[in-house]
């Protein structure tokens, strides 16, 4: 069930009795038995929403609701005892809460239709219980971010859009409190001292919180959500992100040990495709993941996940990127997938595709191929490391195979713009190849981006003898001619 609901709780409840059997507590301090967040990917195409094909925002309840549930949800926590019911399963918690709730409505003769019943004994359940106002929005499959701006401010992503959700908490007070038990699942904090976290939640979802002073208007809470069933290149053959030939490069790509970097902007579904091209991995190879905020969900039995650590309280015992990038190396790895290229690890993770670990891939945040080229460099500058220019390209393109560059459209859908191979060295410049590009004709009466994706005609791409050692070259000589006849076909 999906509604905004807000979490107006306070009020007086000394009317209202106390069950002999349940014993009275003061200050409360529930802990989440069950988050209630269901796994989900994040999409790289607009998808249409099945659920609420007209208004996937339902009214916001007016204040009398609020007024009723902060009178009912206080009664209920004299009335509970929370030692108790965390020792309970999440589905024998909810029926206990639902039963006190009941009661107490039935005492305060409280004026409720059915369903106002149940939407309120929903939203306390997940307040007690969950994340409070987030379940509603954690449960939907077609939201792909949450962002909620303080107490009483939140926007959702739905189909590549922007809009209201129309939820809101009681306060800023009870907004940090949600915030904190999701980045304490991970063993994390925030507060004043350290107001920065980024944290990630049972599912993978990934979390960002920044808290007051920084956030001057309360806490901002980001979640970048994923989709329950996991995307396959097959599936954005059908959204149209890249054609078919498209995907069967790709999948060799992913196959034959390319050493792969995705670049792309905020939100245009880098990890997604990430994800998508581990799908090609040999299962029986040993895979070691580098991540901030562990959200990558590879399906192979031999997977090793590290995931980076801020400092504590005395600033001590920060473990980097570029420590986990590092320490992969001794942990006799296979493949090398880094979530998030960032800063100086980028030098390490060159180095490692360079030395033998052959089909590693990472993602970087950069807006063409050719600026994925000047951020590694910059970021091996960044990083202190003196060495000649020349000498960073020629360990750039003796280490980067392919960059796949994927593309947040302005209309809100996501195309892979760009399959590129890194060449070689001409002077001082690196020079690259296009396998395929995504050109756009123009848009339609309702603004969608009216476009499709071409072959540049390659015959024969630089990774060709590379897909020969593995087979493929066959299936590569095929997709590649079907391409350029399909591409001959729209002239």
């Amino acid at each position: 069930m999906f509604g905004k609901r807000g979490d107006s709780q306070g009020g007086s409840s000394a009317s209202t009795p106390t069950p002999p059997s349940e014993t009275r507590v003061s200050e409360p301090k529930p802990e989440p038995v069950a988050a209630g967040a269901v796994a989900v990917e994040r999409e790289i195409d607009r998808v249409p929403d099945l659920t609420t094909p007209e208004d996937p925002v339902s009214a916001e309840k007016n204040e009398e609701y609020y007024d009723t549930k902060s009178s009912v949800f206080s009664a209920l926590i004299d009335t509970i005892d929370l030692g108790q019911l965390s020792k309970m399963d999440s589905e024998a918690a909810r029926e206990e809460i639902r039963d006190i709730v009941n009661d107490i409505i039935s005492i305060k003769n409280l004026a409720m239709s059915i369903s106002e019943q149940e939407d309120l004994l929903e939203d306390i359940c997940n307040d007690v219980l969950g994340y409070g106002p987030l379940e509603p929005l954690l449960a939907r499959d077609d939201i792909a971010d949450i962002m909620i701006n303080g107490a009483k401010t939140s926007y959702i992503e739905v189909e590549g859009k922007v809009r209201a959700a129309g939820v809101r908490f009681r306060d800023n007070a009870q907004l940090m409190n949600i915030c904190q038990r999701i980045v304490s699942q991970v063993g994390r904090r925030v507060d004043e001292s350290s107001p920065i976290c980024d944290a990630r939640l049972a599912d993978g979802s990934r979390v960002n919180v920044i808290a007051p002073p920084l956030a001057i208007d309360g806490p901002a809470l980001t979640i970048r959500k994923f989709k329950k069933d996991k995307l396959t290149l097959d599936q954005l053959v059908r959204f149209g992100s890249i054609t078919p030939e498209g995907a069967t490069i790709l999948q060799i790509i992913g196959r034959v040990r390319c050493n792969v970097v995705i670049s792309g902007g905020t939100g245009s579904g880098k990890t997604t495709l990430l994800n998508c091209l581990t799908r090609y991995i040999d299962g029986d190879e040993r895979i070691i993941t580098c991540e901030d905020s562990a959200e990558l969900q590879l399906q192979q039995p031999h997977v090793v996940r590290l995931e980076t650590r801020p400092p504590n309280l005395e600033g001590e015992g920060e473990i980097t990127m570029r420590d986990l990038v590092k320490n992969c190396l001794r942990m006799r790895p296979e493949r090398i997938i880094v979530g998030e290229v960032r800063g100086p690890e980028v030098f390490d993770l060159l180095q490692a595709m360079n030395t033998g670990h052959d089909g590693s891939m990472g993602t970087i945040h950069a807006n063409s191929p050719r600026e994925c080229l000047n951020r590694i460099e910059s970021m091996i500058a960044m990083g202190g490391f003196n060495l000649p220019a020349k000498t960073v390209r020629e360990i750039i393109v003796g280490s980067v195979d392919v960059i796949v560059q994927a593309t947040r459209l302005r209309d809100g859908s996501r195309r892979i713009t760009h399959v590129t191979e890194v060449i070689g060295l001409e002077g001082d410049v690196i020079t690259t190849q296009d396998l395929f590009i995504y050109r756009m004709d123009g848009e339609d009466a309702q603004g969608n981006i009216l476009g499709k994706h071409v072959s540049t005609g390659i015959g024969r791409p630089k990774f060709w003898e590379r897909a020969r050692y593995f087979n493929e070259e066959v299936k590569l000589a095929e997709a590649l001619d079907a391409a350029a006849d399909t591409e001959a076909e729209m002239q």
